[in-house]
């Protein structure tokens, strides 16, 4: 009498391994998407450098922003 094990035989199951590449694959997309997503904030954080703004270099009045550190 042989045994065959489960792990291996597909015969019982056989939409088993197909639904596991699907799992695989939505999981591998989810992960290439973040990772996407990521370097584009982190080059749009580089590329995006405001230029010099006026701004009241007095110190500020009630209702009034100022720079904290003039870079102009």
């Amino acid at each position: 009498m042989t045994r065959t094990s489960a792990t291996t035989d597909t015969s019982m199951h056989p939409g088993r391994p197909r639904r596991r590449l699907w799992i695989v694959l939505a999981v591998a997309a989810g992960v290439i998407g973040v990772l996407g997503a990521n370097a584009h904030m982190v080059y749009v954080a580089f590329a995006s450098q405001p230029d010099c703004v006026e701004h009241e270099k007095s110190p500020g009045h009630e209702g009034t922003y100022r720079a904290a550190k003039s870079a102009c």
